[in-house]
């Protein structure tokens, strides 16, 4: 949640770089944004709700400055408006935070005799804590060791001082923050592609530390102890954050997803089952298995549940990281807990990976960010190759998610003798074909469409499956509520009869998922009962169970593969459609109200 950005040096116009910065960030959130920038000696705040392009209107860029920050919001603490956008200032200090600040009202109530607070944010608080702080020792790097003592909570933050308009500071604790690098410039980020137009250089600051930053030089500190960070470099390009001629980030991403298949699994199947005995890890001390995960990520931990269960015989329990971290858990060293998460910052899973630790269980980071948090703190991680996905609502990263897990599937299976050699061979030959099997899909866009064109208008939605097919449900309804606002349900299509189907009437789309051949005909029965009050059918299917009919008004067929991989394939029907869906009903479909990409915060 929201998008920080800050910029020192010689090279660039802080003004541009900022804006460029929180333009690249905004789908981190689009509810106000502000910079804060060095003009004359002087300090200058220009703060606008809504999106970038209101601020931007108000910037002259023909001023020249050297020094700056800006934010992008998406508001916590207080409403939308221009009161409660960053950046905020308080007697000598500017900053602007991505995070929550637990203990604010505390704080708050510690400083209100002294501060005339003008927002309703924790924000303000802690920039009013910082500048009392700062009067109190006339020494930054001081008064950020005591802050770091005083506050509770998340946060990453950029920090200008009016005594030193040469140096910008950097915080960080529970939010990602980035500082790139430069030749006599640097730069701090919420994320890479925030500055990947002026350098693919940068360090990862870790909990608990902070930076002075100045043009020439990056100093580092745990305490008052100065630290040395490595440098890394970024392996995508600026043209992997580009539309490259698709209308929304969003339909490039569901493009992207033959190529995101191959880089995903291709070091695991290179040298057939060789590859994937030497890249995957060890299973086999585990005896069960926890997936930990929030929304699509959850999802595809759901479809990794049916997967592992079917093929490796091993119980998997999925947990929604929100509640794992409060609920009592039964886990030892013998379960193995995998966290998913694509940008590796989420805060619920991270807080649920300290938690998996502090119990001594093994964990398994899947995840799309290299050095992100949970990345860091895993065990052990398989990365997704996704590359920058920049649409709120997930697909390419959903996908390579899903393609993991059913590799992990497929390691158990082999290691416990679960899977026959002729059926390894199909297995790894359809990986192969996969690619070919999803471009044959997305070059149907026509057909779904036309399928949108006809239910587009509908308020009430409904997703029905069995097994696997309602795992595949939950992530279809999860896309088409995010980015159309339509109300979209996912149920067990076996438990219609026990109250749902009361909700059926004429004409009420329900899209009906049957994919596995195993409980086929006992999902059609569902859909012969909802077709006959009324529901407008629309069956997503395989070419193996496809079969004309009167149970259904308009058909789906995906291609055959095997049944390990067959997921991979029913999904990009549904994410078409609803980005047809939300397309023809005019959503802002890449940046859809009240989201943000990266949840950061609890």
């Amino acid at each position: 949640m929201c998008g920080i950005v800050g910029y020192i040096g010689k090279k660039y116009n802080a003004l541009n770089v900022l804006i460029e910065g929180l333009e690249r960030l905004e789908y981190r959130g689009y509810d106000s944004a502000g910079i804060a920038y060095i003009d004359n000696n002087k300090l200058n705040i220009i703060k606008e709700k809504g999106k970038i392009k209101n601020l931007k209107s108000k910037i002259n860029f023909d001023i020249k400055s050297n020094l700056g920050i800006g934010h992008t919001r998406w508001a916590t603490h207080g409403i939308a408006n221009k009161e409660n956008s960053h950046p905020h200032k308080v007697g000598k200090i500017t900053i602007v935070h991505n995070g929550i600040i637990e203990n604010y009202e505390q704080l708050k109530e510690n400083l209100k005799n002294s501060v005339n607070f003008k927002s309703e944010t924790d924000t303000e608080v802690a920039c009013a804590l910082l500048n009392k702080l700062y009067e109190e020792t006339n020494n930054m790097n001081e008064t950020l060791i005591m802050f770091q003592k005083q506050v509770k909570g998340a946060y990453a933050m950029g920090i200008i001082c009016d005594d030193d308009y040469n140096t910008m500071y950097a915080i960080k604790n529970k939010s990602p923050l980035i500082i790139g690098t430069g030749k006599d410039e640097n730069y701090i980020a919420s994320d890479v592609p925030a500055i990947l137009k002026f350098t693919n250089k940068y360090i990862i600051l870790d909990d608990g530390e902070f930076a002075k930053i100045n043009s020439d030089e990056i100093t580092c500190y745990k305490g008052n102890n100065i630290i040395k960070k490595e440098e890394k470099i970024f392996e995508g390009t600026a043209e992997d954050i580009e539309k490259n001629g698709y209308e929304h980030f969003m339909l490039k991403e569901i493009n992207e997803q033959p190529e995101v298949f191959k880089k995903t699994v291709s070091e695991y199947i290179s040298n057939g089952i060789d590859s994937l005995i030497e890249k995957m890890p060890d299973f086999s001390k585990y005896k069960n298995i926890k997936i930990v995960a929030c929304g699509s990520a959850m999802h595809a931990g759901c479809i990794g549940k049916n997967l592992i269960e079917e093929f490796a015989n091993i119980p998997v329990d999925v947990e929604i990281a929100s509640e794992f971290r409060y609920k009592k858990l039964f886990i030892d060293k013998e379960t193995l807990v995998i966290l998913i998460s694509q940008s590796g910052e989420t805060a619920d899973t991270l807080a649920a990976l300290e938690i998996a630790k502090e119990k001594g269980c093994d964990t398994l980071g899947i995840i799309n960010v290299y050095g992100s948090s949970i990345a860091r703190n895993s065990d052990v991680v398989l990365y997704t190759k996704a590359g920058s996905e920049i649409a709120v609502a997930t697909t390419k990263a959903y996908f390579a998610q899903v393609a993991l897990l059913s590799l992990i599937a497929l390691k158990i299976a082999n290691s416990n003798n679960l899977v026959k050699s002729d059926e390894l061979k199909e297995i790894l030959s359809e990986m192969r074909n996969l690619p070919i099997k999803i471009q044959n899909l997305l070059d149907r866009k026509n057909e779904f469409k036309n399928i949108a064109e006809k239910i587009y208008k509908n308020n009430d939605i409904f997703f029905i499956g069995r097994d696997v097919d309602y795992s595949l449900s939950m992530e279809g309804s999860l896309k088409l509520k995010e980015i159309s606002y339509i109300n979209s349900q996912a149920y067990a299509a076996g438990e219609l009869k026990h109250g749902t189907i009361s909700l059926i009437e004429d004409g009420t789309p329900v899209i009906s998922i049957v994919t596995k051949e195993s409980i086929a005909e006992k999902t059609i029965s569902n859909i012969k009962e909802v077709k006959s009050r009324g529901a407008n059918v629309i069956l997503v299917t395989t070419e193996k169970l496809d079969k004309q009919s009167d149970f259904y008004d308009y058909k789906i067929v995906v291609p055959n593969t095997h049944k390990l991989l067959q997921p991979l394939l029913a999904i990009v029907p549904l994410q078409l459609l609803s980005y047809e869906i939300a397309k023809l009903r005019d959503c802002n479909i890449d940046k859809p109200k009240n989201l943000a990409k990266s949840v950061t915060v609890e």
